[in-house]
């Protein structure tokens, strides 16, 4: 009988993978958002558009990054099912460090007049798209290597990349944006995105010697003549759909990160180096709570933290955001924790392991990438942009853009309420509960001959 020789699991190494990607994605968004906020606005626009609306259009092409991520997932998220969870966290390394990297050279407004919002964009295209397959085969990558009883708090640490990226961000915009204005807007705002390049080093190591799952080894030990992408949208929609709605909860950590630095230091001019320390304080709290939540996840269920964190974030967004108006620093501190460092971290530890085990194993990637990246197109798109013109062109209102978290809240929560909890089966379990009959008679009569590659690790 013909056995294949599984590569051993390597749950520590691909936590730690998965992590340092996560941090790149974060700080590539947090470095934009910010970005975004304090500079790209009156450096890319002319400085004869109200600041108001500059600051939309800063916004409108932070939101186009997040416009092409569906594109994206159709591509590489089949990539990382049928060439390998590795080989796409590989590629979408070197796009999104390259493209951040390069944003940091572009020239500005004053120099080359419309070109610069046309490069600006063009460079948030590529890097919206290489975003897309990060995450979703990250996770995998992670879920598929951990042991059965810890894959919550494994894949926690993917998405701990988003505290970590997030503070990394701050840690180094916070003396950037203490920087005389003269400085900042000639040279000072180019470092951020040079130091993309550091992270993209270090993550590149870590990465080149991770072995694919054995999940994914026997899963392509057997050649079956069906499309991932294909199967994953004929047997798996409703759970692409759930995603959807789900994945709609990002936008309340979007408009926590991006929006709400405009709010305070564009509509309330609260001092830029302050309101940073506040989210940098707020990061480094959720990074202790992120992998806590995570083994919470393994103990408690996915769905129960996903619904508790998800109503947490969207219900105290309104007062985080009503504190920001009083200006009191006392107040704003406190809230801007329980949102972001209690409940999103909540969020953030269980939606991986929560949305992944919705999939079998051959459309894991597939499934996880299209669904999250439309979900996250929406709300990274729509809750700053949205947000920002609620808040009136002298950016002062704070009721508009709470509705805008509400409405992501309910419906993330009311989606998430149809998933199945998965906790106490194993993957080898939750790739027969996530098939139908008909799906599993399907692959069955495309199953040809295994592979050569899968031939070549058969030993007798």
């Amino acid at each position: 009988m013909t056995q294949i020789a599984l590569p051993k699991k390597t749950p520590v190494k691909a936590a730690i993978a998965g992590w340092t990607g996560t941090m790149l994605e974060y700080y590539d968004f947090a470095v934009y958002g910010t970005s975004a906020a304090l500079v790209l606005n009156v450096l890319f626009f002319s400085p004869e558009l109200p600041q108001g609306v500059s600051v939309l259009l800063a916004m409108v092409t932070f939101a186009v990054g997040y416009f092409v991520r569906p594109l994206g997932s159709l591509i590489l998220g089949p990539m990382g099912d049928r060439f390998g969870r590795k080989f796409v966290m590989l590629v979408t390394l070197f796009g999104i460090g390259g493209c951040t990297f390069l944003v940091g050279c572009l020239p500005t407004y004053s120099q080359v007049g419309a070109l610069a919002p046309i490069l600006l964009i063009l460079l948030r295209v590529i890097q919206g798209l290489c975003l897309s397959g990060e995450q979703p085969s990250s996770i995998t990558m992670s879920l598929e290597h951990a042991p059965e009883s810890r894959r919550g708090f494994l894949t926690s640490f993917t998405t701990l990349g988003a505290s970590s990226g997030t503070l990394l961000t701050l840690l180094v915009f916070i003396p950037i944006s203490a920087m005389p204005s003269e400085q900042l807007l000639t040279w000072g705002w180019r470092l951020p995105f040079w130091f993309s390049a550091v992270v993209v080093v270090v993550a590149y190591f870590i990465r080149r010697h991770l072995s694919e799952p054995p999940a994914f080894i026997e899963t392509q030990s057997v050649k079956v003549n069906i499309a991932p992408l294909h199967q994953a949208v004929r047997y798996h929609w409703r759970a692409i759909v759930r995603i959807v709605f789900c994945a709609l909860v990002a936008g309340v950590s979007y408009m926590m990160q991006t929006y709400s630095v405009a709010f305070g230091t564009t509509g309330y001019k609260l001092d830029k180096p302050s309101f940073l320390l506040m989210q940098a304080v707020a990061s480094i709290v959720a990074l202790a709570i992120t992998p806590l939540s995570g083994f919470l996840v393994d103990k408690l269920g996915r769905r129960t933290m996903f619904l508790a964190g998800a109503i947490g974030a969207g219900v105290t967004m309104a007062p985080y955001l009503w504190s920001v108006t009083t200006g009191n620093w006392a107040l704003m501190y406190p809230l801007a924790i329980i949102n972001y460092s209690l409940f999103y971290s909540m969020v953030n530890a269980a939606w991986p392991s929560f949305f992944a085990e919705m999939f079998p194993s051959r459309v894991r990637v597939s499934g996880l990438a299209i669904g999250t990246q439309i979900g996250f197109a929406l709300s990274g798109a729509l809750g700053p942009v949205l947000s920002t013109a609620l808040a009136g062109p002298d950016l002062r209102g704070w009721v508009g853009p709470s509705v805008v978290a509400l409405g992501f809240m309910l419906c993330a929560v009311i989606s998430a309420l149809t998933a199945k909890e998965t906790r106490k089966y194993t993957l080898k379990e939750v790739d027969e509960l996530q098939q139908t009959e008909r799906e599993k008679d399907a692959v069955t009569a495309a199953t040809a001959i295994p592979t050569r590659a899968a031939a070549g690790l058969a030993t007798d």
